[in-house]
């Protein structure tokens, strides 16, 4: 399976949560993978990390928001942040996810080779 690169360009949570599931699902297969929290989806990180669907995905026997984000991660998932979408919700670097790295769109996009695989949520 070809590298995979997500984008998540909105502040939805059910959204990140299925761009984490498509992410580390690719891990699993074994493909590189990379996800780019854009904008205002970059608020979704802010703490405590979570959403509104996370009592329901508990209660289903599922992981929450911030446990996902944390098994993302253990499946060296790349995790970054915009730095835009920092300064629009008021977060720092310190206040984010250990694993969450800040970045540019522009670093980001260039670090997609010609057989990787893009995605946008």
């Amino acid at each position: 399976m070809p590298p995979l690169n997500i984008i998540v360009a909105c502040a939805d949570g059910a959204r990140l949560y299925a761009a984490l599931e498509t992410a580390m699902a690719a891990a699993a297969l074994g493909a590189p993978t990379r996800l780019f929290m854009q904008g205002e989806a970059v608020a979704l990180l802010r703490p405590p990390v979570g959403f509104a669907g996370d009592a329901a995905r508990n209660a289903a026997g599922q992981p929450d928001l911030a446990s996902m984000i944390e098994e993302a991660a253990a499946m060296d998932v790349g995790l970054f942040a915009c730095q835009s979408g920092m300064a629009l919700a008021g977060l720092t670097a310190p206040e984010m996810p250990p694993h969450v790295r800040a970045a540019g769109l522009v670093g980001f996009l260039a670090g997609v080779d010609s057989p990787d695989q893009l995605l946008v949520y």
